[in-house]
């Protein structure tokens, strides 16, 4: 039954959704202005049912931070540290490798790969730390390096965008995750991040990568001094780039915790807030199939309610996640398998395990091992 909606406007809206039509940059406004988040969720739901019925989807990957040293000095940033910071760490080849055999007891399908930008580091050491993993886990997916790591890769090897992805290609990086974008306005950049790539060269690494039959996620960072028009913004860039490479999988919206950064008097963001960005971006993005409800930052708790605003994703168990539990965040750093099938089930959707690329998982837990559906 469709509901009586409390804002006249979101009535338009509605006819657009029920017709397919594309939503507009008003639109958004409309979305994130509206006091009736309960019509705004509704309608998200909406289409998310339309798209996956009553599937959620939830993968068992590992998070692998090789470092944290990072050249930049971004004030939205708790993770990095400069290289004389007696905190700071960097893994070698031996104990990434060690380290991404401790979460392989659950029969992991996914290592999610990102670090700071190490000015010591090489190319080759990452292509190396690469073949090493997919010697020891053959049959795991390395998602690896954001858009930023890319461009730094680059820029200190004086090689292109493209010629670093075949590298990182050919050395078994097989999709790439979507960090790094925050907001692509170039106003918000330079106060928030400008020791990193512009937005127009995060677009620019995405879309090569795309071509090179690399498929990513993609984010946007939401919750410090960012505007409503500078969100919409963000959004119809990722989903220009969209309608002309296909290659985004996943849309995850990324709260803001200011908590250890150059930015703690910015506050945190509400429930409010992030289960109205889930429900907006659903609306918004009509071309990327899938979005994710990250539960390590908006709490487990908010991640299930997401499912009935939008969400088909919940991520994974991650397993010691770094970034954001140094910016204050209080979650667990992992969930096991079984409180991801609660948090599903108990939500009323139907729990889909699923490999990087949303291929069904079929998992015999009393011999450890996964099978994928294709």
């Amino acid at each position: 039954m469709t509901p009586a909606f409390e804002d006249s406007r979101l009535s338009t809206i509605r006819d657009k959704v029920e017709e397919g039509q594309r939503l507009s940059s008003e639109d958004g406004l409309t979305l994130y202005r509206t006091p009736d988040l309960l019509g705004v969720g509704w309608l998200a739901n909406r289409v998310r049912e339309r798209l996956h019925g009553n599937k959620t989807y939830f993968n068992v990957n590992r998070h692998i931070n090789p470092t944290d040293v990072c050249v930049a000095s971004c004030k939205l940033c708790a993770f990095g540290k400069k290289a004389k910071d007696p905190t700071a760490y960097t893994w070698s080849h031996e104990q990434i490798w060690e380290r991404a055999g401790h979460g392989y007891s659950e029969a992991v399908t996914e290592f999610h790969i990102v670090g700071g930008l190490h000015p010591e580091l090489t190319l080759d050491w990452y292509c190396e730390m690469l073949r090493g993993l997919k010697q020891r886990y053959p049959k795991v997916h390395l998602k690896a390096f954001t858009m930023v790591e890319i461009g730094y890769f680059a820029q200190r090897t004086k090689l292109s965008h493209r010629e670093v992805l075949e590298r990182l290609k050919g050395a078994g990086m097989d999709s790439m995750p979507g960090g790094g974008a925050e907001i692509f306005s170039e106003r918000v950049r330079r106060i928030i991040c400008d020791h990193k790539i512009s937005g127009d060269q995060w677009i620019d690494v995405a879309r090569i990568a795309h071509k090179l039959g690399i498929h990513s996620n993609c984010t946007m960072l939401y919750g410090h001094i960012e505007t409503e028009a500078d969100r919409v913004d963000h959004l119809l860039k990722l989903r220009g780039l969209q309608d002309e490479t296909r290659g985004f999988q996943t849309f995850i919206p990324l709260a803001f915790h200011p908590d250890n950064t150059a930015m703690e008097h910015v506050g945190k963001t509400t429930g409010f807030n992030d289960i109205r960005e889930i429900a907006v971006s659903r609306l918004m993005l009509d071309n990327i199939p899938h979005i994710k409800a990250y539960w390590v930052m908006m709490t487990p708790q908010i991640a299930q309610i997401a499912l009935r605003f939008g969400a088909d994703d919940l991520d994974g168990t991650v397993v010691e996640e770094k970034i954001y539990r140094d910016a204050g965040g209080a979650t667990s750093g992992s969930l096991r398998r079984g409180d991801l099938l609660r948090l599903i089930q108990e939500a009323g959707r139907e729990p889909v395990e699923r490999d990087t690329l949303y291929r069904a998982v079929e998992r015999k837990e009393a011999e450890n091992v996964f099978t994928v559906l294709v």
